[in-house]
């Protein structure tokens, strides 16, 4: 049998991780929508979400930079609605015919099956370089966006733009987004590598050990809506799934909050099973002409039937609805239901003509497409309201705070440093160059050329709508968030200070920040009183890399002192622009850190613990970096 346990594993988006919760909207939306779940405020919806890598393998790393797959199941009492989305709000292409096209170009070279888990190669830059609706997305890629801190810190997003309906028949645009409540945050460039080695399930795991924990993840479902009649107020398409509507333009509306509680029993029946479709829609939501949206609703099906062995996909205990249903669908692979009705079509007399289709209704009604009218010649082309790409990324690259525009040139370096073929790399620094000169000439002096006079000399596309920022397209530009959840590492030593380490770990748990006690051996240590202090793990065994802030309290610092994972510990935390306290003898390591004064950012230091000493952490922690030390440690080699 352990032969054929195994599936076929998804073409993109194989490297997931899920957690089942639930949705309650805080507000009855019926004047837009009626859709049940959307219009009672007590309503309690039970969802499934899987997030996930694009790239690579099922066995790739959970930190590499990617786009993420953040896909919601809702069992409604309607049926499953599937909200298919990303962690960024546009797409790559905007023609599902590119598909093909745009998978193989990212995916391994098909010559040696490398890179795994990475876009850093010839045929993907190739295919950016020469298709510019991919360069919204790049952006996004190489930003922060494409390395998150964890999945509770990313935002959602719905990608195309759909169509709510309510009881009278009356349809509004909708740009579904989700929210992390825990705030957005990162990783940083050097974090996302080492991470790959150190925990390559670092994602998982973390998601996985906060559910465990109680520490809940949250999202809030937001809406941008545009009415019918407003379609066209834009100087953009909003079919275009390239393009984004921008909150200045648009303000998101927070309808209602998402909780994941509940770990999955069994990750290949859930995780591995679980078969998101984005024609799995409920009466009050439907679909719209975006292109790329219409090539999804037949290839989810496609890849569900290959996948998972037939038709009858939707049978499996993950994927089926909750409320009663009855269709004609029979036999096939897999069949699990048992159908007893003789009678297998409509219409018919044998069984009083049931099962029969539920007819529309303003409420509880069967699904009815929404009634639009339909002119035009049907031709293979595209639209010439799709025609212009550098407008969106443009204005993604001016609302980045300045640390952000520096990781974006980073990232577009490293990766084309990686490109074999010369002529790729620079007609990559070309495309930039029509975003935004700056932007082109940091890519291209990390790489060895300049731009040309003609390249420094190109106007910049006009702006969104009259738009040049928007801070919600930024990480760090809104501070938002807190410190629930995070992870701090306490640096024991023999003979810790037994009041400062409780201090420690009450102001800790207050504010709901989970914290590990570490040493150089498994096993206990002895504080100061006598009593012993249980080690969670060792200074290797949990890198700096997995938390969000490191405390040394004080005692018998020379017992780690010439410890060089102790050592390297602070560096490397320093290095990834952490918060660091030091509390008594501790300060000594303030020489390793080449730290001379009182005052420097992003670090604590005092005699000894109090609540002045543990507020003014979490106060930078809530920050979620030092972003102030960012110009000080080019020169440390951790």
């Amino acid at each position: 049998h352990f032969a054929d346990e195994r599936i076929p594993e998804r073409i993109v988006h194989a490297r997931g991780s899920a957690a089942h919760g639930y949705f309650q909207p805080y507000k009855d939306l019926s004047d837009i929508t009626k859709a049940a779940f959307l219009c009672d405020p007590q309503k309690i919806t039970p969802v499934f979400v899987r997030f996930s890598t694009v790239q690579g393998g099922a066995g790739s790393a959970d930190t590499v930079r990617d786009i993420r797959g953040f896909a919601t199941k809702f069992y409604t009492e309607e049926g499953i609605f599937d909200l298919v989305g990303n962690n960024t709000p546009i797409f790559f292409i905007q023609d599902a015919h590119k598909f093909p096209d745009f998978v193989h170009a990212v995916k391994p070279e098909p010559h040696w099956a490398i890179p795994q888990g990475q876009s850093a190669h010839d045929t993907f830059w190739d295919y950016v370089s020469l298709q510019p609706e991919t360069l919204h997305n790049v952006m996004w890629a190489m930003s922060d966006r494409g390395i998150p801190r964890s999945y509770r810190t990313m935002e959602g997003f719905g990608i195309h733009t759909f169509r709510l309906i309510n009881a009278q028949g009356k349809a509004t645009f909708v740009r579904f987004h989700w929210k992390p409540l825990a705030g957005k945050a990162s990783l940083v460039w050097d974090e996302s590598q080492k991470l790959t080695g150190r925990d390559p399930d670092f994602h998982r795991r973390v998601l996985w050990e906060a559910i465990a924990a109680g520490d809940l993840p949250d999202y809030e479902l937001g809406l941008e809506l545009i009415a019918e009649e407003d379609e066209f107020k834009f100087d953009f398409d909003l079919l275009d799934p390239t393009k984004l509507i921008p909150e200045e333009l648009v303000p998101v509306q927070r309808v209602g909050k998402m909780v994941l509680n509940r770990n999955p029993d069994n990750f290949f029946a859930e995780n591995e099973q679980a078969a998101f479709h984005p024609g799995h829609i409920v009466p009050g939501i439907d679909f719209t002409n975006d292109p790329l949206l219409q090539g999804r609703l037949f290839s989810y099906t496609d890849t569900q039937i290959s996948r998972l062995g037939g038709p009858n996909f939707h049978e499996i205990p993950i994927n089926r609805p909750t409320c009663p249903y009855h269709n004609f669908q029979r036999d096939g692979m897999h069949r699990m239901d048992i159908d007893t009705n003789p009678a297998n079509y409509e219409p018919n007399s044998i069984n009083d003509n049931w099962p029969r289709e539920t007819p529309p209704a303003p409420k509880r009604g069967g699904f009815e497409s929404y009634q639009e009218r339909v002119d035009g010649n049907k031709i293979r082309e595209r639209s010439p309201s799709f025609g212009e790409y550098y407008a969106h990324p443009r204005l993604f690259w001016l609302s980045q705070t300045p640390i952000e525009q520096q990781h974006i040139i980073d990232a577009f370096s490293f990766e084309l440093s990686k490109v074999a073929r010369a002529y790729i790399r620079e007609r990559v620094v070309d495309q930039l160059a029509h975003i935004d000169v700056t932007l082109a000439q940091g890519v291209a002096h990390n790489l060895g050329f300049a731009l040309t006079h003609e390249q420094t000399q190109i106007a910049p596309p006009p702006d969104v709508n009259g738009l040049k920022k928007d801070p919600a397209l930024s990480l760090y530009a809104v501070p938002d968030g807190d410190v629930k959840g995070r992870v701090v590492a306490i640096l024991l030593n023999d003979k810790v200070n037994a009041a400062d380490l409780l201090t420690i770990l009450q102001a800790l748990k207050a504010k709901g920040v989970h914290a590990k006690l570490l040493y150089s051996r498994m096993g206990e240590v002895t504080a100061d009183d006598g009593s012993t202090l249980t080690i969670a793990a060792t200074f290797a065994g949990a890198p700096s890399l997995t938390v969000d802030a490191v405390i040394v309290p004080c005692g018998n610092i020379a017992d780690i002192e010439s410890c060089g994972d102790a050592r390297y510990y602070l560096l490397e935390a320093y290095k990834h622009l952490k918060p660091i306290a030091l509390a008594g003898d501790a300060r000594r390591f303030k020489a390793l850190l080449n730290i001379d004064s009182q005052g420097e950012e992003g670090l604590v230091e005092a005699d000894n613990v109090d609540h002045h000493f543990m507020d003014t952490l979490l106060t930078l922690m809530a920050a979620h970096r030092v972003w102030s030390r960012a110009g000080k440690i080019n020169a440390i080699p951790a």
